[in-house]
Formats: structure tokens, C-alpha cells, sequence
């Protein structure tokens, strides 16, 4: 693919992904990073975030830092896995420094930001138009790489029942297992094993749940005050949401998180920050519901920051729900 010509003359690559990343955003930073040290390039790869503790499993997942020494040390960027800028974090004020930025997504709504972009929304995760990059190239597929694919494969696609599931998943699923990927392996570590704390919080965010009237949108709340009582770290929350998109006859789930409170102690009336999560079963399109307010995703999965009420945000929810 004609992006990576712009790399030929490039020494020292930022790579990066989104802030609170799940399995695709790990998956590609390593295997894109890993992949241009096959081509002799060096290497930082960057996230605002700690790694998860389910994903700490994965082979040279010690290699994602979150600081770097100087900005200006880099020629090129690779941003992975955001449909907009922004989505990397703070980095992204001073990222423009950087001479070279390509855009790698999978994202419907990728606000094309960077120098050069390779955009697929038909691929299951980033992480396939990674491997298609790699396979392109030529370059040897090993063991560390392979992890990362199906990882970002696996989780991306909700263990292949989202719609986003494509006949391209199960194949290179397959070639990754096929290179010495364990299944069992990377499902126990992602799926079987959680903290006590992560239990708890489980509870805590299961009672939260609402339904609309005509129980077919629910909502779940995820504030600052839970994370403190149950000590789980905010980069390990992913996939709570889908708890809440189980229920029957539940066509949308929103998760609410609270990011920050600005005033007062009550969270359902004091203004603050937080970030919706949307998933839908496809009826709806909730990516169009994230544009709204500045966010993005898929028809399926996304998501959006806003400064409000946890009341106002609920009430507008409800109010979609209206139309489903």
C-alpha cells in the first residue's frame, strides 16, 4: 500500500493509539511496531494510558511507555485505531511537530486528520489493515506479532459475534493460530480472569442499570467514586458496557462514565465531564448520535465526551430511545 512509501526515508517513528485503549488499539501499536523494526526503524510506542491488566499478557507489551523525552526527536507518526485526533490524548497538542503523520483506522467516521490516511471501514479491527500491510511487504509474520493480531481480532470483534465480523477474521485468526497462537491462552487472560476489585466494581455498575420506558435502551453509570472504592484503574473498564446490551430485548446500551465532577458532590445534578459509551444491535446508528457531540465510532459501537448532568445526559438517552 502506497502509505508506507512516506516512511521509506523515516528513522524515528511515534506510534501511537487511543487514550483508555481496548485489544485493537494494543494489538496494532505492537504489531505496527514491531512490523517497522522488521524494517529497521526505531521505534517508541506510546499510550496516555497504562496497558489493561488482562492485555499485559501479551509478548513486548512492556514496550508501550506512556513518556517520551523529546517530541522533536521524531520524523514521522503513525496514529492507530482514532477516528479523530484528539483521541490520543494530551500528545495531541504537540503532536503537529512531528513532520509526518499518517492516520491507520478502521473507523466510519475518521475526521481524515494527519498527512496521509489508510482508511478501511470494512476491516474487522485496525489491526487487519496492519497484517495486510505486513503480508504486502513481505515481511515474516513471527510468534509476538501473531499475538497481537488475534488479539485485536478476537476482541474487536466480541470473540467474532459482533457485525463487524467479516470472513477475513476467521482467516487470519486462523493463520495466527496456525504461527503458535494459543487460543485458550488469550481467551483466559481477556475474558476468564478479573480482580476482586473488578468484581466488585461489576456489581457496583450492574445495579446502576436503567431501562427506557420501553426497555429497549439501558444505561449504566460508572463514576469516579466507584473506581476509588473497588481501586481498579480506569484503563481496566473495557467491555462493561456489553453487560448492559445483553439484556433482553435491549436494542441500544449507554455507559456513562464520569470523567471529572466540577461542582458539588452530587453526581446526578452537578455539572461535569463525562464519556458515553453507545452499543447497538444495529437498528440503530449510533455513530450518528456521537457525531453530534464531537465523537465518533462505528454504526455499531461508539462513543463521545461531553460537559453536562449526568441527569440531562440520561434524559437525552432516553429520549433516543424514543426512536427505537
Amino acid at each position: 500500500m502506497m502509505i508506507l512509501e512516506h516512511l521509506e526515508k523515516k528513522k524515528n517513528i511515534l506510534v501511537v493509539s487511543h487514550i483508555q485503549p481496548d485489544g485493537d488499539a494494543l494489538g496494532s501499536m505492537l504489531a505496527m511496531g514491531l512490523f517497522l523494526e522488521k524494517l529497521g526503524k526505531t521505534v517508541t510506542m506510546f499510550n496516555e494510558n497504562q496497558v489493561p491488566a488482562i492485555y499485559r499478557f501479551l509478548p513486548q507489551m512492556h514496550r508501550i511507555v506512556q513518556s517520551y523525552e523529546d517530541i522533536n526527536k521524531f520524523d514521522a507518526a503513525i496514529i492507530l485505531d482514532c477516528g479523530d485526533l484528539k483521541r490520543i490524548g494530551e500528545i495531541y497538542r504537540v503532536i503537529e511537530h512531528i513532520p509526518l503523520i499518517l492516520n491507520i483506522d478502521h473507523h466510519s467516521t475518521n475526521t481524515k486528520f494527519g498527512h496521509y490516511q489508510l482508511i478501511n471501514p470494512d476491516a474487522c479491527a485496525t489491526v487487519e489493515i496492519i497484517y495486510h500491510l505486513i503480508k504486502e511487504v513481505g515481511i515474516t509474520i513471527d510468534l509476538d506479532i501473531a499475538y497481537s493480531i488475534y488479539t485485536g481480532i478476537l476482541t474487536d470483534t466480541g470473540s467474532f459475534r459482533f457485525q463487524n465480523t467479516n470472513g477475513d477474521s476467521f482467516k487470519i485468526a486462523m493463520e495466527m493460530i496456525e504461527l503458535g497462537v494459543q487460543p485458550y491462552l488469550v481467551a483466559s487472560k481477556v475474558y476468564d480472569t478479573y480482580s476482586l476489585g473488578r468484581i466488585k466494581l461489576l456489581n457496583m455498575v450492574l445495579d446502576s442499570i436503567e431501562l427506557s420506558a420501553n426497555g429497549k435502551m439501558s444505561i449504566m453509570l460508572l463514576t469516579s467514586d466507584m473506581l476509588k472504592e473497588t481501586g481498579i484503574k480506569i484503563e481496566d473498564v473495557d467491555g462493561l458496557i456489553n453487560y448492559a446490551k445483553q439484556i433482553e430485548d435491549v436494542k441500544v446500551a449507554a455507559l456513562i462514565q464520569e470523567i471529572s465532577k466540577n461542582t458539588g458532590k452530587q453526581v446526578n445534578g452537578s455539572k461535569g465531564l463525562f464519556h458515553v459509551s453507545l452499543r447497538s444491535n444495529g437498528g440503530l446508528d449510533v455513530s450518528s448520535i456521537a457525531l453530534v457531540h464531537g465523537g465518533g465510532g462505528h454504526k455499531t459501537a461508539a462513543g463521545f465526551s461531553i460537559e453536562s448532568t449526568l441527569l440531562d445526559i440520561k434524559n437525552e438517552m432516553f429520549c433516543i430511545s424514543e426512536r427505537l
